[in-house]
């Protein structure tokens, strides 16, 4: 049976900023944070890959010296049964709810598309903000006929798979990429699981359709590689494509949006959950 690694970062009031601003650049799929009575801030951060915890590990404590850093192993049974007790459905927009497999034939949001997501510790099950951003985008894309079924997409750092999957039960065809072994496995898991075709995924980063252009890109990665990508993304959209990226913060938009007018695109729109946001072209 796997091993879930946990990191268990506790930082006094004075280093919660500096803590949660590596967590949001370092962690792209969420960690639980907890108020202690003492006024510190706890941070506990789930993965099935020992190297990226102890590479995080390494990155804390060498910034917050006075931080203090636990690495603990859990059976995955121990962690599948902790997602059954608190994993609640995600509504996203007008369209989707993400649901774990335990409720799959839940009556609860009837008209809504069911996206099934077999939890796992490192990848999207729509909880973090900026998935819920990207299927709430879509859901309004697709009620505006601007996305419509038979065309093709690209989801680019595909993770679990839950925007492909929303996709595909949206009547598009299309691929998605990551660069994580795990995630790929993940997400062809819940290929199966969601009954989809049209929808191959693989390992590999936006080089890895070279010439391929596409209905529709989906780039839920975070800021740095949108900004490094940005003329592969941009050259992977037919003319007239709809393109949203997000995994970033409010305050990284200005910086992404310019990587890509810079390609000649037009300002995109924003749209907002919290502080994080997604920049839509469409």
């Amino acid at each position: 049976m796997n091993t879930i690694f946990q990191l268990e970062i506790i930082v006094g009031e004075d280093a919660y900023d500096l803590a949660l601003g590596l967590l949001t650049l370092e962690v792209s799929f969420g960690w639980e944070e907890e108020s202690l009575p003492t006024g510190e801030s706890r941070f506990r951060v789930h993965c099935e890959n020992a190297d990226f915890i102890e590479g995080l590990r390494k990155i804390i404590e060498g910034r917050i010296p006075g931080a203090k850093c636990t690495v603990h192993t859990l059976e995955a049974q121990d962690w599948l049964a902790a997602w059954r007790q608190f994993f609640t459905p995600v509504p996203c927009g007008k369209r989707f709810v993400v649901l774990p497999p335990w409720l799959a034939d839940s009556e609860e949001f009837p008209g809504r598309t069911k996206v099934l997501i077999e939890p796992k510790s490192a990848f999207g099950t729509g909880h973090h903000a900026t998935t819920a951003l990207c299927l709430m985008v879509l859901s309004d894309l697709i009620d505006a006929g601007r996305v419509s079924p038979g065309e093709t997409f690209l989801d680019l750092g595909t993770g679990s798979g839950v925007l492909g999957i929303a996709c595909c039960k949206s009547g598009l065809k299309g691929e998605g990429l990551d660069i994580d072994t795990l995630a790929v496995e993940n997400a062809l898991e819940n290929r199966v699981l969601n009954h989809v075709e049209d929808f191959e995924v693989r390992q590999g980063s936006i080089d890895a359709v070279p010439g391929k252009t596409y209905d529709l890109v989906l780039a839920n990665i975070l800021a740095r590689p949108l900004i490094e990508l940005a003329p592969l993304i941009v050259r992977a959209c037919k003319p007239g494509a709809c393109l949203i990226l997000s995994g970033l913060l409010e305050i990284q938009a200005d910086s992404v949006e310019e990587a890509y007018t810079s390609q000649c695109l037009p300002k995109p729109r924003r749209v907002l959950d919290g502080e994080w946001c997604a920049l839509v072209w469409e």
